[in-house]
């Protein structure tokens, strides 16, 4: 997810969600008191100290899964260490593992900087594909492939995903005429992203002027391009983004939502765009696994009921994490262990029936904490079941070292300016690339 938005979490139970959001945005999380020193060691009671290191309120520690490896292993002690944002956390990182110091046991790592961690930094980490208790069968494809480096090593285990649905507003999408019911919606759109813009004109035909369809362009544009196996760069490394059809045709396809008027014009992530869930500025957000509990804070009581989730038009993922084992860590073994018990499907559903974060390891699509999920606030959507198969539809996606530095390019400087400043779409193209060009001094 953008370096910016790690969301609330919803706490789900079985067949219900409790109404309350968990904490905020990574960016809002505060670093926890009393921080331990890197590093494993002993406590000097006979137990053996393994120190997490992750970035936010990353929900291991909160979802309690710390406390139950302690109690079914009592010679071990778990300490965690965090650091409020990724952008301050994710460089330490590097230089830590530059110097082969500063580290804890067990590192996080959010997507974004997978590609540059799998494809620089391989052979400082350990083989988690061969820990014990790993089974690459019980994890999603697409997931396991980006842990994986070229030489064949899984160094990062997946611990959540972000599988996207369209949240909508069921009580703007009844006065404008469409369906209601969330497979009758799904069905509008189904196996085409242009079926969404069709739909969006249907809407405002009968809603009128000044009803939005969608929050903003940008946001749709990152759903389409999420759906393509190939987005910026190829599997050689190189960057393909200009040439791809694939990022042109899903940044045309976004840029009509905003010259077809069926744009909110918002900036996700700010003030205004927050306020739009409660205002029924706009009928539509694609939406990942994760932004329910956000929606659900936003938009307020005066929400429940009005707000449903449906299937995308193709399978599409946005944000997710992995967990990394150094090798330069004093007890890599014990690490590694935990590192595989922390992302085992297990783990994997208490920390979505907890947290909200959905699984990576389709071992837990199956267990009751998923498969059972409903969401109260979203008129008692069967969330296990539509966020699983779309998660288990997304493509196996190649991912680059600068994937974030491009798509927030995309986003930030081309298709705001077509959205929100009324330029063409070529305007905001010609724009977008210049802004990436530079800031991949090419």
């Amino acid at each position: 997810m953008r370096a910016h938005a790690r969301a609330r979490r919803t706490l789900i139970t079985v067949g219900t969600a409790v109404g309350a959001a968990a904490l905020l945005l990574s960016g809002c999380a505060q670093d926890p008191e009393g921080k331990p020193e890197p590093g494993a060691s002993a406590d000097g009671k006979g137990k053996t100290t393994l120190t997490v290191g992750v970035f936010g309120a990353f929900g291991l520690q909160e979802a309690g899964l710390y406390d139950d490896y302690m109690a079914q292993n009592p010679g071990v002690r778990i300490e965690q260490t965090s650091i409020e944002r990724n952008e301050n956390y994710y460089p330490q990182l590097l230089t830590h593992l530059g110097t082969g110091s500063g580290l804890a046991d067990i590192q996080a790592v959010e997507v974004n900087n997978i590609a540059e961690i799998t494809a620089t930094q391989a052979d400082k980490l350990v083989d988690l594909g061969r820990a014990p208790g790993v089974d690459k069968a019980a994890y999603l494809p697409w997931k396991w492939a980006q842990g994986t480096a070229k030489n064949g090593s899984t160094v990062a285990l997946g611990t959540d995903i972000g599988p996207q649905g369209i949240c909508y507003r069921k009580d703007l999408f009844a006065a404008a005429g469409l369906p209601t019911d969330r497979a009758a919606v799904g069905a509008l759109w189904a196996g085409d992203w242009g079926k969404y813009l069709e739909a969006g004109k249907a809407y405002k035909a009968k809603a009128g002027d000044g009803k939005a369809f969608v929050d903003s362009a940008s946001g749709v544009m990152a759903a389409v391009t999420g759906s393509s196996a190939q987005r910026f760069y190829d599997e050689q490394g190189k960057v393909v983004y200009k040439a791809n059809p694939a990022v042109r045709g899903a940044f045309d396809l976004a840029a009509s939502f905003a010259t077809e008027g069926l744009s909110a014009k918002l900036q996700q992530f700010t003030p205004a765009w927050d306020q739009g869930f409660s205002n029924g500025t706009f009928a539509t957000v694609s939406c990942p696994a994760w932004m329910l509990g956000y929606i659900q804070d936003k938009a307020g009581p005066a929400g429940k009921d009005k707000w449903d989730v449906a299937a995308a038009p193709k399978p599409s993922n946005w944000g997710g994490s992995f967990l990394v084992v150094p090798k330069a860590g004093k007890r890599a073994e014990e690490a590694a262990k935990l590192a595989a018990w922390l992302t085992a499907p297990e783990q994997q559903a208490k920390l979505f029936e907890k947290r909200g974060s959905f699984p990576s390891a389709s071992g837990a699509y199956r267990l009751p904490a998923v498969s059972g999920a409903r969401h109260a606030y979203f008129g008692g959507a069967p969330i296990g079941e539509i966020f699983a198969r779309a998660a288990e539809g997304v493509p196996v996606t190649v991912i680059g070292p600068k994937d974030l530095v491009i798509a927030q390019n995309l986003a930030d400087i081309g298709m705001l300016q077509v959205d929100q400043k009324g330029r063409s779409p070529q305007e905001g193209w010609d724009a977008a690339v210049k802004a990436i060009d530079n800031a991949l001094d090419q």
